[in-house]
């Protein structure tokens, strides 16, 4: 009897019916779906953490500890922007586009191009216009996950920002255009705006 289950399951597993095989594939393809996509997701927010992107010298030496002077790292709110607050994207698509490209920055790495102070001193400013770029092209999109000009009150700024935001409003600039360096230190041999 049990040479027979044994046999008609093998011949099962052989020439299984299509309503098993459907069911099959569906429970299947359901979890492993799941799995994956937990897998992915997990990955992907492992690589959105301040330990995963100041995990390489190149940036824990350079621009984390530049970072950590900023309002950004530590001000009278307690209120922390990381890495990824500012450089990735929060919505799906951008994100994905994003993280394809930071597989530059990687290969940098990887290469050696920016391996040394000497070598991302050297590179920093083409890094840097390369950010701004983006951020320019995305209407500041990071930081306005946190800033707005409709929650400013200006009013309540000082007069010099005050008037700079009134400024920005009415010729629908963005936040890159007026706050480069303001979590980095500029890089040297940057073109200043003529606005500046």
């Amino acid at each position: 009897m049990a040479d027979n289950q044994k046999s008609g399951f093998l011949a099962m597993m052989k020439r299984p019916s299509a309503k098993y095989s459907l069911l099959s594939l569906l429970v299947v393809g359901f979890f492993s779906g799941i799995f994956f996509w937990g897998g992915f997701n997990t990955g992907m927010e492992a690589t959105n953490t301040l330990e995963f992107c100041i995990g390489c010298h190149e940036m824990r030496d350079n621009v984390y500890v530049e970072y950590k002077k900023t309002i950004h790292y530590s001000n009278r709110t307690g209120v922390r922007a990381v890495c990824s607050d500012c450089h990735v994207p929060k919505d799906w698509t951008h994100k994905m586009i994003r993280k394809i490209q930071a597989s530059k920055e990687v290969w940098g790495k990887i290469t050696g191009v920016i391996n040394t102070p000497e070598k991302f001193a050297e590179h920093r400013l083409k890094m840097a216009e390369s950010e701004w770029a983006r951020m320019k092209a995305s209407d500041s999109r990071e930081c306005r996950n946190c800033h707005s000009f409709d929650a400013m009150d200006v009013e309540k700024q000082k007069l010099r920002g005050a008037k700079m935001h009134k400024i920005g409003i009415e010729e629908k600039k963005t936040c890159i255009d007026c706050h480069k360096g303001i979590a980095h230190t500029k890089p040297k041999g940057m073109k200043e705006d003529e606005d500046e």
